[in-house]
């Protein structure tokens, strides 16, 4: 346990790892969501303040996120503003919690919630969320189940809650981050936009569901490479998440045209324009170089690199829309 509660043991440990910044949360455990209004309070100060504390003895490397009391909706803003006066960069908060009272469950799509999604959106706060616990209850007592299956079952419901909701809708700068790398939604989000583009129960959000996954923030705790480069492959690289905040709609990529350096992603904005994002550009000898005409019919055209979604007719006619009208404004930096 020194590596989580001595300060000079934690960041020996991150020297080791080449880790330069690390975020603190408290322990799930502590969530205590059976607690009433005023011990979850007291339960919810004490967690914002020792990890305060413990960060405080080296600023310029550990950051710490506290706890609300999500039990009590009513209790999440002024929670939320006790860790942030803390010092702490945001909270972290589990997939639901039992409604106070008796009432019913709080999940993170409940409107009871709307005020604490507002003040974190307002005040640039992080919100981790971090499951606790399934509500698949005995069915996974068994072969740590609980853990293995119950974890990233939870991400995938309450991320869901999310997006469909229209809570990410209503607050697009809001900072999500979840852990497990979001659990089985990033790659099982296919079935996700299936369901928003056929049934009209499945329409609460105003675009594909897999729009929103740049959106949100991930850890990378999935224990398998394979995964990893899905999730990469799924929510896509950070660079292009300024074009979709500002409502550009990705059609194909990251990934590559044949052979080379050059990585692109085309997007289409809400005039129809394609917009083409080109990174990490290769030298090219302009003596030698000459336009290539790309036939998508051909193997070696699409994303033989594996990076990309594969190309089909719809993408393909998208790209080759009508000539710029002049409409297309840069997304703001």
């Amino acid at each position: 346990m020194p590596r989580l509660t001595e300060v000079a043991v934690r960041l020996a440990a991150m020297d080791a790892q080449g880790v330069d910044i690390q975020l603190v949360s408290p322990s799930p455990s502590h969530y205590h969501y059976w607690a009433g209004p005023r011990l979850a309070e007291k339960v919810c100060r004490l967690a914002n303040e020792g990890t305060a504390a413990h960060c405080a003895k080296a600023p310029a490397r550990l950051h710490g996120l506290g706890l609300v009391p999500l039990q009590h909706p009513d209790l999440a803003v002024e929670g939320l503003d006790h860790a942030l006066a803390q010092g702490l960069r945001g909270v972290e908060i589990s997939s639901h919690a039992p409604g106070p009272g008796g009432t019913r469950e709080v999940e993170l799509s409940d409107p009871r919630l709307a005020p604490f999604w507002a003040r974190a959106e307002e005040s640039g706060a992080l919100v981790f969320l971090h499951p606790f616990g399934c509500t698949l209850d005995e069915r996974l007592d068994q072969w740590y189940l609980s853990n293995t299956v119950g974890q990233p079952t939870e991400n995938a419901v309450a991320l869901s809650h999310l997006i469909f909701s229209g809570v990410l809708d209503r607050h697009p700068d809001l900072k999500v981050i979840a852990a497990h790398g979001g659990g089985y939604l990033p790659t099982q989000i296919g079935r996700s936009d299936h369901a928003w583009r056929v049934r009209p129960d499945a329409q609460g959000c105003a675009r594909e569901p897999s729009s929103y996954l740049e959106r949100l923030y991930f850890d990378s705790l999935v224990h398998d490479p394979d995964v990893l480069r899905e999730l990469v492959r799924a929510a896509g690289p950070e660079r292009t998440g300024r074009l979709l905040r500002a409502g550009v709609r990705k059609i194909w990529g990251p990934g590559r045209h044949m052979a080379g350096d050059n990585t692109f992603t085309y997007f289409l904005d809400p005039h129809g324009n394609t917009v083409e994002y080109t990174t990490e550009l290769e030298a090219l000898d302009e003596d030698t170089w000459h336009p290539h005409v790309y036939d998508f019919s051909r193997p070696e055209v699409t994303d033989q690199w594996g990076t990309a979604n594969p190309m089909n007719e719809l993408i393909a006619k998208e790209s080759f829309n009508d000539v710029d009208r002049g409409v297309f404004v840069a997304p703001p930096v």
